[in-house]
């Protein structure tokens, strides 16, 4: 079942001055004053203010009086509508080929195509907050069954996330205020003074009074939030994005009909691309049916291409999973992410010898939901830290680094606790216990000793670890560590650790 996830930055006016300015100190408390006449209010203020008693709607002096250190901004509308417009563009780039701009402060996007995404909503919506929270922006999180519950409850927790199971829309919103409802301004007003708070208060009175009253946005909005009526998201296009379609006069559904279609809009697509001297990574293909629902397939490649066949053979290979219901009646396909792209012509395999080209291969798996990435080395002691994921086609890196001890086979992600029996300060192990089975060591070498990067962290400016290679009576060869040097308590908990396996 496809599902919206509803994405609120309710302190996007204030991220965004800071992005602009980064020597503004993290604690310093910033508001955003907006003017109306003589007239000045609080239009948003971050978590540092809204902390110390301000709130939107405060008059300017009344915020600035009660704190003092308060910094203090105009609006700027614009900028902040141009910041969001970026950051949904950012958001199609990365998460699904349905993305739009979700009133002036959020971003909604449906999961229809966002098949990376679906290990799970808990690490999904995860996944998206801690990306946000990675660029500087203060995230709301939420799924739901439709854009009206999403967007609701987004903006009604105080948590990065929140996950509506499917079908419980009703038990969700009944208890939101009836402002979440998205109706105008003045609507909303008139409905509290008559009495209503809670959506669910809305829901249970008799429709024809309200809409006698206030016409049919109520119901509509209603019905939307309960998924009796369909809302389809209007995937956000600009200029940049290069885009072709075909409306059909009367709706297909047949596949080879649906394929032929597809071929002749990728030939369309490489020909405008080739016009702009780019390449394709990502192509978004929307189907748009004759109910007003629409369903996405994205493919990417792992470097720019306009290669007709084999763009047209990725999409075509996940053609199967449209569902044309009662039909199709518009194709569209848009590159959501092009780079650009010279001809070269191809060398005679007499003067070079042919390299096998593997990025058909990494696309393929890359198109299936899986990650594909090579290895390389980073400068540093820490074993952890020694080695980066890196696009499966980078150029080779040329960092060399002298380590004059052997590093094993298998680095285990995180170093596990283990139960060891050894004389202090420097003896190694003579029998450990990981993983609840017990390990008698019959020959040992080290200790290798790495210290602390304190330029990382403070709290490694005193750390140390020292080092074993063990092998255990079955010929098991393993790399220990015993956190500290045996001596000191400032320098590690002298607790043991099993860190990775040789061959």
């Amino acid at each position: 079942m496809t599902r919206v996830v509803s994405i609120y930055l309710p302190d996007l006016p204030t991220d965004r001055i800071r992005r602009a300015d980064p020597s503004i100190p993290p604690e310093q408390a910033i508001a955003v004053i907006a003017r109306s006449g003589s007239k000045r209010w609080v239009s948003a203020a971050d978590a540092a203010a809204r902390k110390a008693g301000v709130h939107v709607g405060m008059p300017a002096a009344k915020a600035q009086a009660l704190f003092r250190g308060l910094m203090l901004v105009d609006a700027d509308p614009v900028k902040d509508a141009a910041a969001l417009e970026r950051i949904t563009l950012w958001a199609l780039t990365l998460y699904s080929p349905i993305v739009a701009v979700d009133g002036i402060d959020g971003i909604v996007m449906d999961t229809e195509g966002a098949d990376h995404l679906q290990g799970g909503e808990l690490p999904m919506v995860t996944k998206i907050a801690n990306q946000f929270l990675a660029r500087k922006l203060t995230p709301r999180v939420a799924v739901a069954d439709t854009w009206g519950a999403a967007h609701a409850c987004a903006r009604a927790i105080s948590r990065e996330t929140i996950i509506v199971p499917i079908g419980e829309t009703v038990r969700a919103v009944e208890k939101l205020p009836i402002s979440l409802l998205r109706l105008p301004g003045t609507v909303a007003s008139d409905l509290r003074m008559l009495g209503f708070r809670t959506i669910g208060e809305l829901a249970h009175t008799p429709r024809a009074p309200l809409t006698l009253r206030f016409g049919p946005e109520i119901g509509r909005r209603l019905d939307q939030m309960f998924g009796r009526l369909s809302e389809p998201i209007d995937p956000i296009r600009t200029a940049e994005l290069v885009g072709v379609s075909r409306a059909f006069a009367e709706a297909i559904g047949a596949a080879e009909t649906i394929n032929k279609y597809v071929g002749r809009l990728v030939v369309q697509l490489m020909e405008e691309l080739q016009k702009r001297g780019l390449g394709v990574r990502r192509a978004d293909l929307i189907v748009e049916k004759v109910d007003g629902t629409r369903q996405a397939i994205r493919a990417g490649t792992v470097k720019p291409v306009r290669d007709v066949a084999w763009l047209t053979k990725l999409f075509r290979d996940r053609t199967e999973r449209i569902e044309p219901g009662f039909g199709i009646e518009k194709l569209t396909l848009v590159a959501v992410m092009t780079e650009p792209l010279e001809e070269r012509q191809k060398s005679s395999s007499l003067v070079e010898d042919d390299v096998k080209d593997v990025t058909p291969l990494i696309d393929i798996y890359g198109n299936r939901g899986q990650r594909v990435y090579r290895v390389a080395p980073v400068a540093s002691d820490v074993p952890e830290r020694s080695v980066q994921r890196i696009s499966p086609v980078a150029e080779p890196m040329g960092i060399a680094w002298v380590s004059h001890w052997r590093r094993p086979v298998r680095l285990l992600a995180r170093p596990e606790l283990i139960e060891a029996i050894a004389l202090l300060p420097d003896r190694p192990p003579v029998s450990i216990t990981w993983r609840g089975k017990r390990r008698k060591v019959k020959r040992a070498d080290g200790p290798e000793r790495i210290f602390g990067e304190w330029w990382q962290r403070d709290a490694e400016m005193e750390a140390v670890r020292d080092y074993f290679v063990i092998e255990d009576e079955a010929g098991e060869r393993l790399w220990v560590f015993r956190s500290g040097d045996g001596i000191d308590p400032e320098t590690g908990s002298h607790r043991w650790f099993m860190h990775g396996i040789f061959a």
